[in-house]
């Protein structure tokens, strides 16, 4: 699994800071997570390839987290695709996807199909699902958790060599099959743990801070959460649906995630350093995001 930030930027983009899109590599498809204006374009700079792109998610629909999509749609077919594409967004997604691509004129040229979605509705996936919870933003809008499916326990390959396992019998046990050494039985279970849970990805989109965000990105891997301004402008950004970075590093805390990224940045802040600070006062596993940075999300 691995995050691609596509585009960094808050209500407009900057000439450093795209507008809001994260592309989500699952091994088995990839998935975007927003689409905003200058998707494609970001898609050709970066390690990740949009023709790959099997799902999106779209958190709600200002412009800046969809106006992309029209762009991206007339692109895949222009280079070939047939492959079926998926959209899912906040209940209104129907119509507003629907206006979004019939703007001008083109030929679709492969299946797209929108997906509306309640808050609290989880779509089961091959090999990892998304949950959604509502987000605090003045039009409809979701926040998302991609997790994998549970995952086998680590091998304990120390016990193993304890118990006489060697050469062939190591592969053996680690594919489910019991070997024996002398008179006894060794089963998988003996040297394999417990299963553990996947990895997870929550992503808030647009939201002042949020009890049911905290209560989705519990325990998650990693949290992307946006931090549109300073702790100085905290209440200003409250009033319109945003939250500061302090306030996303004081969820990133009471959900116990693993590391969390700041996005969505006021085109006010020429220099992140300021509010990735203000975030690890409160949460040290906080990191601004920049455009095209690749992050693998790895297993704890």
């Amino acid at each position: 699994m691995r995050l691609t930030f596509l585009g960094t930027a808050g209500s407009w983009p900057t000439k450093d800071r795209s507008a809001s899109a994260i592309a989500v590599d699952t091994d088995r498809e990839e998935i975007l997570l927003d689409c905003g204006e200058g998707t494609q374009r970001q898609f050709f700079r970066s390690s990740a390839s949009f023709m790959r792109v099997r799902r999106i998610f779209l958190t709600h629909f200002h412009g800046d987290h969809f106006l992309g999509l029209p762009g991206l749609v007339q692109s895949m077919g222009l280079n070939q695709r047939t492959e079926p594409l998926d959209i899912y967004g906040p209940p209104d997604a129907e119509e507003m996807v629907g206006r979004a691509l019939r703007m001008g004129y083109y030929t679709q040229r492969f299946p797209i199909a929108v997906h509306p979605l309640r808050p609290g509705e989880t779509v089961e996936l091959d090999g990892y699902r998304v949950r959604t919870a509502p987000a605090v933003h003045p039009v409809p809008a979701l926040a998302y958790r991609v997790e994998e499916g549970p995952k086998r326990g680590r091998f304990d390959g120390a016990l193993a060599r304890s118990l006489g396992i060697h050469g062939r019998d190591f592969a053996r046990l680690e594919a489910g099959e019991s070997v024996r050494v002398g008179d006894r039985v060794v089963h998988p279970a003996d040297v394999i743990g417990p299963p553990r849970p996947g990895r997870s990805i929550v992503y808030s989109g647009d939201s002042a801070p949020s009890e049911e965000i905290r209560r989705l990105a519990h325990r998650a891997t990693v949290l992307v959460h946006e931090a549109t301004a300073a702790e100085a402008l905290e209440a200003e950004a409250n009033t319109w649906g945003h939250s500061s970075a302090r306030q996303a590093a004081e969820l990133a805390r009471a959900a116990e995630v693993g590391l969390l990224f700041l996005t969505h940045f006021s085109s006010r802040y020429k220099e992140l350093e300021p509010l990735e600070e203000e975030a690890r006062i409160v949460f040290p596993g906080s990191r601004a995001a920049r455009d095209l940075l690749d992050h693998p999300v790895l297993q704890e």
